[in-house]
């Protein structure tokens, strides 16, 4: 039989059993070797799914000659045609072929930029191979592998559940938002297949329970593979700074349609030009105002910011999200695994006994209550440690196990799966996990383990020197609370393990309430998780930055605020607030403390109360990134504007939920990614300046020619701003979406939300200051030549007249002062606020590069004969090119004394 059979088989078939599956996919209760996984892998192929989608770039390809910036170009061309300059309207034709094909070449590698970061996020299953539970991508399960499903856990093909139980979120194939019940002892031949009750499918998720299943279809042949195949949604994300510079891109072709419509009657009646130059006047305005490589400009920046972050370690999984991680102002943290190491040791475990200490490496002295005490950590336990270099499981779990095994109890994980009876999971509300084992003599025990405010209420007795249960009493619960507060003052965590037989023949407890009761505490154990050192620093960042740190953790306050000291988010006395605290506070109460304190920690909170928080936040105009990893901080992470899941100990429900995921569960890594963020936005800004400041150069040329009158000629050909344009200004634009971040980065405020991109202070300094400076100089340069060879305004430079070659020379000069200007433009626009000596001359090698080629395509513009017929130029001699030497270095100068005087007048950061 077939995969394909052995699927249909169990839709159909109503009497199948289990063991027939699994004799069907030549498969077993144990999964399969890797050697004969691998060979189904070649037969049945990677477990994904394939794009069957109609060709997208076509669609892609025509967007980009109906941009606004486009058909600006476009009006321009048909201008040029209407009054019969075919040349230049040719010419304008071509560039916006050419600046078409360079934006699609952009968005496409931007796009794929974006894609390739899945490889840095394999979706992961855990299965048995081997006999063991391994982890490996989900794009290598094979029909006949038993995946192990676990809370949280996304689920990667269709399989039918050998043992336990799952509540699954099936709203990703049916619609359904309530989750379904599916267990190993529920049939239901009868049912359509999405209803069958012993089936789990690729594509949704577990949010309750544990269990095993056999993979029965994988890839294509997936139900999840059945609707991709029948349709395919795929959406390009524009993000926020597009739809602005999307916007000003309307606005400057707006103005730039009226002003050209505005200056032909003033340049025929006013300034006495013919219909003919007064149409080259106003062509010359429309293309001079079109900044053609804005939009792949600004795409092609995000997505370089986007894989730079992914080699730090923090996977964004949408380009709109760079931006806002730059105006990031709260931090809202988890402790474990985000501060601290999460590594788990076990110091210390308190019974009725005494302290007895686990940080010298040795077992201390074996008692009974030591005993039970480590029987239950591994009764009460979903963790294995089958090697002890890689074990599976929470790191407290893990911890636990390690601490029994010192003891010498080692239960095996099949022993212990088989003597469970029932689980009961961590619910983050409750703060603990019970299980319901079978003893070697039929008895069967509930083992609890969790906060020790939570457990102790819940026990009656505790375990003595002799094993029996005695009182506990109203003085030694305020000794056991004074330890737990002890103990957590010193950054430990701390949880309770406690126990109750069941009487023999008792009906197992109907629900947890009745599980939870009467409970027999055997003992506290006190865990030890270090901070990352790397923390600090990046705290310290955060803090220079004006960005707030919130923790939120499910741990005991006292355990929280030691961490949160040991790293500098607090200072000596924050506020500590409990769930139970948090949980009474008013809307208004909550909305004033988080305005008024800094240093704030909610300990003990439930992932509702991260929702709340971030709500709050954003209310009052925070930006907010919010860290999580359980399926229950999905809301939270959805609702706050950056969502940061953790990418080694988060759920898949987590990393689905989220912006952001961070490949090492790292903090450090999210004050990399605000810098980065911080880093992108800057650099989009200083390219957006970079090209609005060759606007008043580029337009000057036909705004001396139109208000002369004529009497003088046109400075610069159309078809030479043309090449200006295309040929010479991109590469710099685009070196500078890669320049290294500015001295004081992390110690300027977060801008505020929706803050635009362009402000009035960069369109003075790029139209009015450097624009202006520019067209000063090219003009220069245009009269040097020309007045040089004797023109008077008013002489005739047409062919044949003795001015031709001069007034050709005069041209490329204008042409070559606009690439000298460029040149200390790039260089100025390298820095907004601190000198360009303190961020290198040569940081930067790609903008070298980029001057580089600009520089000899000038050099073949103007000295390659067969350019001269096409684009109206001529040679320039050394002293008019020497002429020309200083003007990058006067445009620089001129914004480094600019910006000296502002950082004279208020300094920088």
């Amino acid at each position: 039989m077939t995969e394909t059979d052995a699927e249909l088989d169990v839709r159909l078939d109503p009497t199948e059993q289990v063991d027939r599956l699994l004799r069907d996919l030549r498969s077993s209760r144990s999964g399969l070797s890797t050697r004969e996984a691998q060979r189904r892998l070649v037969h049945s192929g990677p477990n994904e799914l394939r794009r069957r989608g109609g060709r997208r770039w076509p669609r892609e390809l025509a967007r980009q000659f109906t941009h606004p910036l486009a058909l600006l170009l476009w009006a321009a061309a048909g201008l040029a045609w209407l009054v019969g300059i075919e040349p230049v309207a040719i010419a304008i034709v071509v560039v916006i072929v050419v600046n078409a094909a360079f934006a699609f070449a952009q968005e496409q590698h931007a796009e794929k930029a974006v894609e390739a970061l899945a490889a840095y996020l394999p979706m992961r299953a855990k299965v048995l191979r081997d006999g063991h539970v391994t982890e490996i991508e989900a794009a290598q399960l094979v029909p006949g592998d038993v995946l192990v499903i676990e809370e949280g856990d996304r689920i990667s093909a269709d399989a039918r559940l050998l043992d336990g139980g799952l509540e699954v979120d099936l709203s990703a194939l049916t619609g359904e938002a309530l989750p379904a019940f599916r267990s190993a002892d529920l049939l239901d031949g009868q049912e359509p297949l999405l209803q069958a009750r012993d089936l789990v499918f690729s594509g949704t998720t577990c949010t309750e329970g544990d269990a095993r299943a056999v993979v029965f279809a994988t890839g294509m042949r997936t139900e999840l593979g059945r609707i991709a195949a029948l349709s395919e949604r795929v959406e390009r994300d524009e993000s926020p700074l597009e739809h602005q510079v999307r916007r000003v891109a309307w606005l400057i072709a707006l103005i730039s349609v009226l002003l050209g419509v505005a200056f032909i009657p003033v340049a025929t009646l006013g300034a006495g030009l013919s219909l003919l130059n007064a149409v080259v006047f106003a062509v010359g305005l429309l293309v001079g105002n079109v900044p053609e490589g804005l939009l792949p400009v600004i795409t092609l920046a995000l997505a370089i910011g986007v894989r730079g972050l992914a080699r730090r370690g923090a996977v964004v999984k949408r380009l709109s999200a760079v931006e806002t991680l730059g105006s990031t102002d709260v931090i809202c943290t988890d402790k474990t695994g985000t501060l601290t190491e999460n590594r788990m040791r076990v110091t210390v475990i308190r019974t009725a006994t005494g302290a007895h200490p686990f940080d010298t490496g040795q077992p201390p002295p074996a008692d009974v209550p030591l005993a039970r005490v480590a029987a239950a950590m591994a009764a009460c336990s979903n963790a294995r440690v089958d090697t002890p270099d890689h074990p599976i499981g929470d790191p407290t779990e893990v911890a636990m196990l390690d601490a029994g095994a010192l003891l010498g109890v080692r239960l095996d994980p099949e022993e212990r799966q088989r003597r469970r009876q029932r689980q009961f999971h961590f619910d983050p509300s409750r703060k603990r996990m019970s299980t319901l084992d079978a003893a070697a003599d039929g008895r069967i025990w509930v083992h609890t383990k969790g906060a020790p405010e939570t457990v102790l209420p819940l026990c009656t007795s505790e375990l003595d020197s002799e094993g029996r249960p005695g009182p506990l009493t109203a003085d030694r619960r305020r000794e056991l609370a004074g330890l737990v507060d002890a103990q957590a003052r010193q950054g430990l965590r701390v949880l309770a393990v406690a126990e109750r037989p069941l009487r023999p023949g008792a009906a197992p407890p109907a629900n947890r309430d009745q599980a939870e009761r009467d409970l027999t505490l055997l003992g506290l154990v006190a865990m030890v998780d270090p901070p990352r050192p790397e923390v600090a620093g990046a705290v310290a960042d955060c803090h220079a930055a004006g960005i707030g740190i919130i923790v939120i953790t499910g741990d005991h306050g006292l355990t929280a605020a030691a961490i949160a000291e040991q790293v500098g988010i607090t200072q000596g006395n924050p506020t500590v607030i409990t769930g139970e605290e948090l949980d009474r506070m008013s809307e208004a109460d909550l909305d004033t403390l988080l305005s008024g304190r800094s240093e704030l920690i909610f300990a003990r909170s439930s992932p509702e109360a991260k929702l709340r928080i971030a709500d709050a936040l954003r209310a009052t105009g925070h930006v907010v990134a919010m860290t999580g990893d359980g399926v229950n901080d999905a809301p939270a992470l959805r609702r706050a504007d950056i969502g940061v899941a953790m990418g080694r100990s988060g759920t898949d429900v987590a990393r689905e939920a989220s912006t952001v995921v961070l490949t090492d569960d790292n903090f450090a890594t999210i004050s990399a990614a605000v810098q980065a963020g911080r880093r992108v936005y800057d650099n989009i800004r200083k390219f957006i300046f970079y090209i609005f400041a060759h606007a008043t150069p580029e337009v000057a040329p036909f705004v001396v020619f139109a208000l002369s009158g004529g009497a003088i000629p046109l400075p610069l050909t159309v078809l030479q701003l043309l090449a200006f344009d295309v040929g010479t200004e991109t590469l710099p634009a685009l070196a500078l979406g890669r320049e290294p971040a500015e001295p004081g980065l992390m110690r300027r405020p977060p801008r505020t939300r929706g803050e635009p991109v362009i402000r009035g202070p960069m369109l003075l300094r790029a139209w009015l200051f450097l624009g202006v400076l520019c067209a000063a100089l090219e003009m220069a340069g245009f009269f040097y030549v020309l007045l040089g060879a004797g023109w008077h305004p008013g002489d005739p430079v047409g062919p044949g007249t003795p001015l031709h070659h001069a007034y050709q020379q005069a041209t490329t000069m204008t042409f070559f002062g606009m690439v000298a200007g460029q040149i200390g433009t790039a260089f100025a626009a390298r820095t907004e606020h601190a000198s360009l000596r303190s961020i290198g001359v040569f940081s930067n090698p790609l903008l070298l590069w980029g001057i580089a080629f600009e520089l000899v395509l000038a050099a073949a513009i103007i000295y390659f004969p067969p350019l001269h017929a096409v684009l109206g130029t001529a040679a320039l001699t050394p002293g008019m090119l020497a002429f020309t030497a200083p003007f990058p270095v006067v445009v620089w100068g001129a914004d480094e004394v600019r910006r000296w005087l502002l950082r004279r007048a208020r300094p920088a950061g």
